[in-house]
């Protein structure tokens, strides 16, 4: 009985400090989204939304994309959420292996088997290098070393470079000193959006002698350098047994899409090819770093099949959103299963 006093405590402890360090304004206004979406009273879902933080792990971004305000309780313990995820990569993903995945230079280096396209990186001298890859490469792809949610990604055009000196030190001076070329994406993908790269999140466990495949969406883009929905992009769940889509696409900002905005193709028709090859690609990648075994893979499909982008530790959390895919339950269950939590 103490014990149990004990862990209320705690958990009322827990719900007193996220009481004092969030933006109360934040969640007003996604309590004022919930509410004027499925026509339920505000005060009852801002409270609702502390207890599922509070006492279930449920973030409260991850309670409005995954519409727990209209899931029955078994419903709601299926969902994948934020602090669940990130409490996998904390006791699972070493801390001594994880900066392969936080820098982008050193992740080019070291999976560098697994990366199809050319890259380089710059060097104080090396301009004339850096114009031959252009001259081979057209369209050049930038990274920092740091950044996220495609912050750290610019796209250049090698006929818009004049002076390939001046150039090469604006690159340096910005800290843009990962050169990639840009990746020519399956024809079934330029078909949704040829604009941009349209990547795939695989979210993967490798348990030491097999890799289990928890999780697939595939990402969207609107024509821009990345498909995050920073630069307007959306995503869709796939099937991860067959790579199929489950429905339509949506984001984190309220909007919906049954066909993609520019080029009408239709979401819920998607298939993602290759994906056997897909499989037995995360399988070969998560075998490289095995200290990191919890990771969200991204990848593209190019004609000759997956191209390695990036590797998350701290893999975002990408779930079923019932009122767009018509499922309404989630992946933890598959998570829980692969990982045994």
């Amino acid at each position: 009985m103490h014990s149990r006093f004990r862990g209320i405590a705690r958990q009322v402890g827990y719900m007193k400090w996220r009481l004092q360090n969030i933006d109360v304004r934040s969640v007003l206004e996604r309590a004022t989204e919930v509410s004027e979406h499925f026509g339920r009273w505000r005060p009852a879902i801002v409270a609702d939304m502390f207890w599922q933080a509070s006492f279930h792990q449920v973030g409260f971004q991850d309670y409005v994309d995954y519409d727990f305000a209209i899931l029955n309780r078994a419903e709601r313990r299926t969902m994948m959420t934020h602090p669940y995820s990130n409490q996998y990569s904390a006791q699972l993903d070493h801390p001594d292996y994880r900066h392969i995945f936080h820098d982008k230079w050193e992740f080019d280096r070291v999976f560098a088997p697994h990366i199809r396209r050319e890259w380089m990186l710059l060097e104080p001298g090396n301009a004339a290098e850096l114009r031959a890859f252009a001259e081979r490469h057209p369209v050049l792809i930038t990274k920092l070393q740091l950044g996220q949610s495609g912050s750290a990604i610019r796209r250049y055009f090698a006929g818009d470079v004049e002076d390939w000196d001046a150039f090469h030190a604006e690159l340096m001076e910005r800290g843009e000193r990962l050169i990639e070329e840009n990746i020519e994406q399956h024809p079934d993908l330029a078909a949704v959006c040829p604009g941009t790269v349209n990547s795939t999140r695989v979210v993967a466990y490798f348990d030491g002698e097999k890799t289990h495949i928890l999780a697939v969406a595939q990402k969207f883009g609107r024509g821009q350098v990345a498909d995050q929905m920073d630069f307007g992009g959306f995503y869709t769940m796939l099937d991860p047994e067959t790579g199929k889509a489950l429905g339509g696409g949506y984001d984190s900002h309220a909007h919906v899409h049954e066909v993609h905005p520019d080029s009408g193709f239709r979401i819920a028709d998607f298939q993602l090819p290759m994906f056997d090859e897909v499989v037995a690609f995360i399988d070969t990648v998560a075998r490289h770093v095995p200290q990191v075994p919890y990771v969200g893979w991204d990848i593209a499909m190019t004609p000759d099949g997956p191209d390695l982008i990036e590797g998350n530790w701290a893999t975002g959390v990408y779930e079923n959103k019932p009122s767009v895919l018509g499922i309404r339950t989630g992946h933890r269950p598959r998570y829980q299963k692969a990982i045994g939590f």
